[in-house]
């Protein structure tokens, strides 16, 4: 029974300490709902809320371009005529094409056979981590 007693009296003493804090901060600048909905319209104004589920400070805005809407739609039509756009769904530029005729299968494994047999190849789990990209 007395530790149920040591407990509620721990709990006692958090909650006013706390409470207490609270208070405190209250008590320095108090705040009307209507301002509050007032500062809070002037940074949605000015686009300085955080969305919800972003956590991490405000993006800073892109650079105005230097170039007219016509002068943009220009280069595309000639990058277009060029066969320069990368088309849609790929991020990146074409690959450069290979060099030399690539091995077949039947080289591949007749190499790792000669490797195997002259004990080259590197037992698994023993080789060295993955480059890091």
């Amino acid at each position: 029974m007395q530790m149920k007693n040591a407990l509620t009296i721990v709990a006692a003493v958090a909650a006013a300490m706390f409470a207490q804090a609270s208070f405190a901060q209250a008590a320095s600048a108090p705040v009307t709902r209507a301002e509050v909905k007032a500062d809070t319209k002037a940074a949605a104004k000015a686009k300085e809320l955080t969305p919800a589920g972003e956590g991490e400070a405000k993006a800073t805005p892109a650079a105005k371009s230097t170039k007219t809407r016509a002068e943009r739609k220009a280069e595309t039509k000639a990058a277009a005529k060029n066969k320069e756009l990368t088309p849609a769904g790929e991020g990146s530029p074409k690959a450069a094409a290979a060099t030399g005729p690539a091995a077949t299968r039947a080289d591949v494994k007749a190499d790792t056979k000669a490797a195997a047999k002259a004990k080259e190849l590197t037992p698994a789990g023993e080789g060295s981590p993955a480059p890091k990209k």
